[in-house]
């Protein structure tokens, strides 16, 4: 009596490169169906009309060789090349039991990027024992001959494994970044990274490119005295109540209808048109929490449909002249935070789903409490605190440490 025949199975990896064309993708497929292969992992990257497609197979022996020939027919009719390599059982159950190992985001932005930026980026990378699975650029397509004011430049690294030291890791993306002059974020590649729902902002200094004390100070003809009492808080060299106070003794007989004046000319920060459009057409709640003024805040909410306004309130006498005095508890950096997590209870959002974005040294707190913490073109101390930073580009930044791509995005993130 004749035994049966055992028929074994085995893995081969199908690697296609060449120019793409509608249609190749689903030639290949369909070889692969006709010997009814098994798909254990599949990737494909095009990359200026050029294609790199693999294909991680499982098929039994007596059909693996009719698969490689057909392949490599088609591959010839379609004018593009083709590979194979075999995979071990013991391979590809290495390859399986890496799953649920930790994943990492890292991105970089930059007005431009270049070789030596990615090559210092993925020194980094290596020397913390990570591995570099996909790299996506999340900009959009540049003109050469076209000039553009806004042009920059994102690239988003998919990570894994386990850094060696997070700390150390962090310090030399921070070198890097300074020495590079780039932009980097690294998160966590969990649930929370692309499910965030509130957005605290600073406002002066963040979403304008101004401090309105300073502002009212140079119509009280204290504009020296008050920015230098300012500049000093911001880089947390003095207590930022004690400052605030100060500061706001000094308006005091100053004519209230020149906060209007000053809010109608406000300089808004590069990107925030954009970065607001898309975060309110994508549902997030946004809010100011400011160590500045409500009247502005509250200028700033009705122009972009801000859904909470936290701020400092000015004293006003009868004659519509500011007292030199503020209402009500002081908005400071402890006040930020506190606040954030208040609107997140009242939003019912995770604090792994909120952002926070500031410069100064009193929006340290809340950047420390979000998911998300990010300084913006901040003073040295902060930049060397938070672990985020955008100093490069406009506020239109944080759309890429969300994982926004610029194709995604429509007329509503129009550049």
């Amino acid at each position: 009596m004749k035994s049966k025949k055992i028929i074994q199975e085995e893995q081969i990896l199908v690697r296609v490169t060449g120019q793409d064309r509608p249609g190749l993708t689903a030639a290949i497929m369909g070889i692969l169906a006709k010997y009814d292969a098994r798909i254990l992992d599949i990737g494909q990257a095009d990359i200026h009309a050029t294609l790199s497609l693999g294909v991680l197979i499982r098929t039994n022996e007596d059909n693996s060789g009719k698969v490689m020939k057909d392949l490599l027919f088609k591959a010839t009719e379609l004018g593009v090349n083709i590979g194979f390599s075999p995979i071990s059982d013991d391979e590809y159950e290495d390859w399986v039991n890496q799953q649920g190992k930790n994943r990492y985001i890292l991105t970089i932005i930059g007005r431009s990027l270049s070789a030596e930026n990615i090559e210092a980026t993925s020194k980094v990378i290596a020397s913390q024992g990570m591995n570099i699975d996909s790299i996506v650029r999340l900009t959009g397509r540049q003109s050469i001959k076209k000039a553009n004011h806004s042009v920059r430049a994102c690239i988003e690294f998919s990570l894994r494994g386990t850094p060696n030291d997070y700390v150390q890791m962090q310090a030399d993306l921070m070198k890097m970044s300074q020495e590079q002059g780039i932009d980097f974020s690294l998160q966590k590649d969990n649930m929370y990274r692309r499910m965030r729902r509130l957005i605290c902002f600073d406002m002066d200094s963040t979403l304008i490119q101004t401090e309105c004390i300073d502002e009212l100070a140079k119509k009280a003809g204290v504009g020296d005295k008050v920015k230098e009492i300012t500049e000093r808080a911001m880089r947390g060299e003095i207590d930022f109540k004690e400052s605030f106070t100060e500061r706001v003794a000094l308006l005091k007989g100053l004519d209230a209808n020149v906060m209007q004046e000053i809010a109608d000319n406000f300089p808004i920060t590069e990107g925030v048109d954009r970065l607001m459009t898309v975060l309110k057409n994508c549902g997030y709640k946004i809010a100011i929490l400011s160590g500045g003024f409500t009247f502005f805040g509250e200028f700033l909410q009705k122009k972009y449909n801000i859904d909470y306004v936290y701020a400092n309130e000015l004293e006003i006498d009868e004659n519509n002249k500011l007292t030199g005095n503020f209402v009500g508890e002081i908005v400071d950096g402890r006040r930020k935070a506190e606040l954030l997590k208040l609107i997140a209870q009242v939003e019912k959002v995770n604090l792994e789903q909120t952002i926070a974005v500031g410069d100064g040294a009193n929006d340290l707190p809340m950047l420390a409490e979000a998911g998300l913490g990010i300084a913006f073109h901040a003073k040295p101390r902060v930049r060397e605190t938070a672990e985020q930073n955008i100093n490069t580009i406009g506020l239109d930044g944080v759309l890429y440490f969300l994982g926004f791509k610029d194709s995604y995005l429509g007329e509503a993130g129009k550049l």
